[in-house]
C-alpha cells in the first residue's frame, strides 16, 4: 500500500481502463469485497483482478482501505469548518503549522487553500463546549496563527468518497 505523506506528490495520472474503473467502483462501495466477488462482477478471472488491485495499490491509485465511521455515534456530533490564516508565510512557519495540525485528533481533514485564508480544517468534537476548549486551548495555542473563522455545520447534505 502507498505511504501517506504530509504533502501529496504530483505525478502523472495512472492509465486506467474500464475494468480498472469497475474494480475501483466496487472497492469504494465495499472495501471488504473479495477478489472472487469482484472477478464475478467485472467478468475477469481472479488472477488478473488481484494483479490489477496490487498494481493500483503500488502506484498509489488506491491509497488505503478504511472504515467510515458515523461521527455522531462516536461522540463527535459537532462538525466545524475552520478557516485559518497564518501571520507569516515562510516555509518554516507553514511546516510548523502542518506538523501541529497532524497532532490534533479533532482535525480530520486539512486543506491548503488560496484566497483570504491559508487553510481549511474540518474539525469534529462532541459538542460546543469541547469545541470551545479545542479552539482556545489547542488550536489557539499553535504558533503563527493570525485569524480563525469557524463555521458550524448544521447538517450534512452530501458526503461521498466515491471518485468513480
Amino acid at each position: 500500500m502507498a505511504k501517506s505523506t504530509q504533502k501529496e506528490e504530483f505525478t502523472m495520472p495512472a492509465k486506467l481502463d474500464t475494468k480498472d474503473l469497475a474494480i475501483l467502483k466496487l472497492l469504494q462501495q465495499n472495501a471488504r469485497i473479495t477478489v472472487k466477488e469482484i472477478s464475478d462482477k467485472v467478468h475477469l478471472s481472479t488472477t488478473p483482478v488481484y494483479e490489477r488491485i496490487k498494481w493500483m495499490e503500488e502506484t498509489g491509485v488506491i491509497k488505503q482501505y478504511t472504515a467510515i465511521l458515523d461521527h455522531s455515534k462516536m461522540k463527535r456530533g459537532l462538525m466545524v469548518i475552520c478557516y485559518v490564516s497564518l501571520k507569516q508565510h515562510s516555509k518554516t512557519a507553514g511546516t510548523k503549522f502542518i506538523k501541529a495540525i497532524h497532532e490534533l485528533d479533532e482535525v480530520i481533514e486539512c486543506y491548503n487553500i488560496s484566497g483570504e485564508f491559508d487553510f481549511i480544517l474540518k474539525v469534529v468534537t462532541e459538542n460546543m463546549d469541547t469545541y470551545y476548549d479545542f479552539h482556545v486551548n489547542r488550536l489557539g495555542e499553535i504558533e503563527n496563527i493570525g485569524n480563525v473563522q469557524s463555521v458550524f455545520v448544521m447538517g450534512v447534505i452530501k458526503q461521498s468518497y466515491m471518485l468513480v
